[in-house]
């Protein structure tokens, strides 16, 4: 996995990483994690849906709150971490090293399109993330 240096942001906190499998895996931010607490449960989005960038597909719930979880980029959700499942704390203690499911792109060019859409890090750390 590659560090959060190369990943992208979405505004509502996501982090997507192209991987060298062709995936995007896909995880919250650590200003996520921060503002939710310690988490305690992960509803992940079914292996094989459809998803439009942007779109509300999965939830995270902590003692503090829940909250929406959006795709990054448009594809079919191909794989969750089930780690999650037993163990969703995980996320708290390295954000950037836990992904929740990856995303197989609908083709290059709207992914290509999508990225363009998220943010590197400096751009989110100083925005959105700040």
């Amino acid at each position: 996995m590659k560090t959060q240096d190369t990943f992208k942001f979405a505004e509502t906190h996501e982090w997507a990483s192209i991987e060298d499998d062709g995936l995007v895996w896909v995880g919250i931010s650590n200003h996520a994690q921060e503002a939710l607490g310690d988490v305690m449960f992960f509803q992940a989005p079914e292996i094989g849906r459809q998803v439009k960038q942007g779109e509300a597909i999965a939830a995270i719930e902590s003692v503090k709150a829940a909250s929406d979880i959006h795709a990054p980029i448009g594809g079919e959700i191909v794989a969750l971490n089930t780690a999650m499942d037993a163990s969703p704390e995980l996320v708290n203690a390295n954000p950037y090293a836990v992904w929740l499911f990856k995303i197989k792109p609908a083709s290059s060019e709207s992914l290509s399109t999508d990225l363009n859409a998220l943010m590197p890090l400096a751009q989110y750390e100083s925005g959105p993330g700040a």
